[in-house]
């Protein structure tokens, strides 16, 4: 009988997903009304979205993140 070997690293969780990384580009082709500057701002401003920086010149964003961060910005209308 053969063992099953796990592909998974050690620590991590088949329900975990990978996440998917997305520039400030991609991030405002996702988000509409949204500028490359206004990130720049909220950054330096130390607003959501949550960001990385990897490298010198590399500033990320993971994209369920930027999902959450436009949803906890609903604003629900009353009702007349």
């Amino acid at each position: 009988m053969s063992a099953v070997v796990s592909a998974l690293p050690a620590g991590k969780s088949k329900s975990r997903r990978e996440p998917v990384w997305l520039s400030p580009e991609m991030v405002c082709e996702r988000v509409p009304g949204l500028t490359v500057e206004i990130l720049s701002d909220r950054r330096k401003k130390g607003l959501r979205p949550d960001w990385r920086k990897p490298s010198q010149k590399t500033v990320i964003y993971e994209q369920s993140e930027i999902d959450d961060w436009v949803e906890s910005t609903r604003h629900v209308g009353r009702a007349s």
